[in-house]
């Protein structure tokens, strides 16, 4: 599967972060440190996009996710002790509205990376 490998090297490049950073910075620190990581290892992203959300055909709102890649896969990056149910939710939450095939949610706050991957039950590609 070609997003596997995908999603390992963006795996990759988050452990590199976790790595020279450590634990205890803001989010947006992690962000644009990952930002450097995505390009130094050739993976083309967007960063910051910004989805509209919609109920019933009707916008009632936006959603900004820190990246996208390669228009399947979303990145949402913590900066959390540890990640719980709600922050699951919350990347599963992305994959429907944004109809993507495979989320990262990835937490560099806590002393050891975690890293969750997610799938789209909506998409059959």
């Amino acid at each position: 599967m070609k997003e596997e490998k995908l999603t390992y090297q963006i795996i990759g490049c988050a452990m590199e972060v976790h790595r020279k950073l450590g634990n205890g910075f803001q989010e947006v620190i992690y962000q644009r440190a990952l930002a450097i990581e995505l390009e130094r290892a050739g993976i083309a992203f967007e960063r910051e996009v910004v989805y509209p959300v919609y109920y019933d055909k009707i916008e009632i709102g936006q959603r900004r996710a820190d990246f996208i890649v390669g228009e399947k896969v979303v990145i949402e990056l913590k900066a959390l002790i540890a990640l719980g149910d709600i922050h699951i939710a919350q990347a599963r939450n992305y994959l429907e509205a944004f109809d993507l095939d495979i989320g990262l949610l990835i937490n560099l706050g806590g002393k050891s990376l975690e890293h969750k991957r997610l799938f789209n039950p909506n998409r059959n590609d």
